[in-house]
């Protein structure tokens, strides 16, 4: 949430409540809190594939919630082999 938020939080204070409103509703969508468990995997993730740090705990969130994929736009996410990743501008 925190990424998908800078943007509209620069410009738009109402888009970034509509968004957060979607999010926050949006069937079948889990919000992972982070634990110490989540942490302990990131550092393992930041350390084995360079990631880092809120990429690092987006992975390892993923990887702790035994995610098969994870669609971004950001393709650093490649070098985690735990999922398969679908970068949107492969597609586009």
């Amino acid at each position: 949430m925190t990424e998908l938020l800078v943007h509209p939080y620069e410009r738009d204070l109402a888009a970034a409540n509509d968004l957060f409103a979607l999010f926050s509703t949006y069937p079948h969508l889990e919000w992972i809190p982070p634990s110490l468990h989540i942490a302990a995997l990131s550092a393992q993730v930041r350390a084995s594939y360079r990631l880092h740090t809120p990429d690092a705990l987006q992975a390892a969130s993923a990887m702790h919630a035994s995610a098969t994929a994870m669609l971004t736009n950001d393709a650093i996410f490649k070098r985690v082999p735990d999922f398969d990743v679908l970068v949107l501008d492969d597609y586009l």
